[in-house]
């Protein structure tokens, strides 16, 4: 098995793990997802679109998602960019597209080897992978349902992304941050900073970062405890990180709740995922205290 194929079965295997083996798109009360698989114009790019169509993972997204009540059909697709490393939802075209260009650059930054923090290969890109289509889905979410937002768009997006990761089974929380992070970080290493890295509406990937990690060790405090033990994350923003969990948790609930479908999402959540701890954290109905 290659490596980029055992990174695509791992992102395909953290989408399924929660979800009937029987279960199929067609069979979802609510569902508004379609999938399309555009062939890739680079020949480099034919292993990648050709992993991630045989471990159906933009199907597995859509029945993943199938508990989210969307008004309008959107499209999740995978295409060539004209050599563009990119990302984006297209209101218009109620579409999410993800180059091949963004996943191929992913992958050439993964480390060769495990990390001494546990970064493997494989998360290093599967994380990645599944952040980027849940930052889109955001996105989708903000226009399509209307969702207010204080604050700048993209860091809503992201901060929307980490709390579905951080909704994952234990291990699979843990490698999706860990791959998410290690992106952040070597992004941010390799950056220029100066006035259009500034401008932009993301922040900087090392700011991302933080924000991620954050938001992980407010959440499970136990499970992400090395983040600040080996000084990823700074004990004073540490300090923290439990409230700035809170407040966004409690946004989503907020805003949300009337476009879940609750019996499904539970469905979702049943089988390998976190048991009754996180399924509770997502239902909750408390205020952050």
């Amino acid at each position: 098995m290659t490596r980029l194929l055992a990174a695509v079965l791992a992102a395909a295997a953290v989408l399924g793990c929660g979800a009937s083996a029987a279960a199929q798109p067609a069979e979802l009360k609510h569902d508004r997802f379609r999938t399309e698989y555009v062939e890739p114009d680079d020949p480099t790019h034919a292993e990648l679109y050709a992993a991630l169509r045989d471990a159906r993972v933009l199907e597995k997204f859509r029945s993943f998602l199938s508990f989210i009540r969307l008004p309008r059909i959107l499209t999740l697709r995978l295409t060539s960019c004209d050599g563009e490393d990119n990302a984006w939802y297209d209101a218009d075209e109620r579409s999410i597209t993800v180059c091949y260009e963004y996943l191929a650059r992913v992958r050439g930054i993964a480390p060769a080897a495990p990390t001494p923090a546990g970064v493997t290969p494989e998360n290093a890109f599967s994380g990645p992978l599944l952040e980027v289509f849940l930052h889109e889905i955001a996105h989708a979410l903000f226009d399509q349902l209307r969702l207010p937002i204080l604050g700048r768009e993209e860091d809503a997006a992201d901060q929307l992304a980490a709390l579905i990761l951080l909704h994952l089974e234990p291990r699979a929380a843990r490698d999706t941050v860990a791959g998410v992070a290690w992106m952040y970080a070597t992004d941010a290493r390799q950056a220029k900073v100066g006035g259009a890295a500034y401008a932009n509406v993301h922040s900087l990937d090392a700011q991302r970062f933080y924000n991620l990690l954050c938001l992980a060790y407010g959440a499970e405090p136990e499970l992400f405890a090395d983040v600040v033990r080996d000084k990823h994350l700074p004990e004073d923003r540490a300090e923290g990180c439990r409230d700035e969990y809170r407040q966004v948790a409690y946004a989503v609930r907020t805003l949300m709740r009337p476009y879940i479908d609750l019996p499904q999402r539970d469905r979702m959540l049943a089988r390998e995922w976190a048991g009754g701890k996180m399924r509770r954290r997502l239902a909750g109905d408390g205020r952050p205290r």
